[in-house]
């Protein structure tokens, strides 16, 4: 009697451009349950190649894809990085899950991506490690979504900070990030140059930079989602 298991097979799409990346995928993709899971990979270097397999009919539907969030773009499709591919994946393939990994570590950045892509799993590259790639494959096989532990920490502080500015803080911090001088900046904004100053130092206050530069205020400001 034959006892052999038929393995499930599983279309990965890798997309990279660093060749060395798509091969530590590869590595660990293929030791995860190999008495399982038969995977059949696919892979792309930038933005153009990995187009032109999301879009080809001929190709099976795609599992699973990572793709890194920074490559060559193909601007001919209007296609500028790895979101703009987890959007044509959505469109194409609505079924593949979809990681994302990025060396982006501004929590705007990242609450951006959670909100317009939704993805399965987002890792911050910096966390990445063999073990905890593995552990990612295998929270998103399983129909778990995975963040990285920069990603979960990011959300968590901005759960925990959140802060309300009003529209005139806004301007003083567009202003500050546009080089606009201080003593100017009444020329803008309808209030005293006086009380300018005081709400600067408010803001200071605010986002823990009170020793810190102009460009610190400007920073912390991104960081927390205040300025855009």
């Amino acid at each position: 009697m034959d006892s052999t298991i038929k393995k499930k097979q599983s279309n990965i799409l890798i997309v990279d451009d660093h060749p060395f990346i798509i091969q530590g995928y590869k590595n660990a993709i293929t030791r995860y349950k190999p008495e399982e899971f038969e995977f059949v990979i696919t892979q792309a270097n930038d933005c153009e190649k990995a187009y032109n397999i999301i879009t080809d009919g001929s190709i099976d539907h795609f599992d699973i894809a990572f793709l890194d969030i920074s490559m060559p773009s193909y601007e001919e499709k209007n296609i500028f990085s790895g979101e703009d591919l987890a959007k044509l994946l959505l469109e194409y393939m609505p079924n593949c899950k979809i990681i994302l990994l990025t060396m982006f570590s501004e929590l705007l950045k990242i609450k951006t991506i959670i909100k317009t892509i939704n993805p399965d799993g987002l890792v911050i590259k910096n966390d990445l490690t063999f073990d905890e790639l593995l552990f990612a494959f295998d929270t998103v096989i399983k129909n778990k979504k995975y963040y990285s532990e920069s990603v979960l920490k990011m959300i968590s502080q901005a759960e925990a900070d959140t802060i309300e500015i009003d529209p005139l803080d806004k301007q003083i911090l567009f202003h500050l990030s546009k080089g606009t001088k201080l003593n100017d900046m009444n020329q803008y904004i309808p209030l005293t140059l006086a009380a300018i100053k005081q709400r600067k130092i408010n803001l200071k206050e605010l986002l823990s930079v009170e020793q810190g530069s102009d460009g610190d205020l400007v920073r912390e400001a991104k960081n927390k989602g205040l300025l855009f």
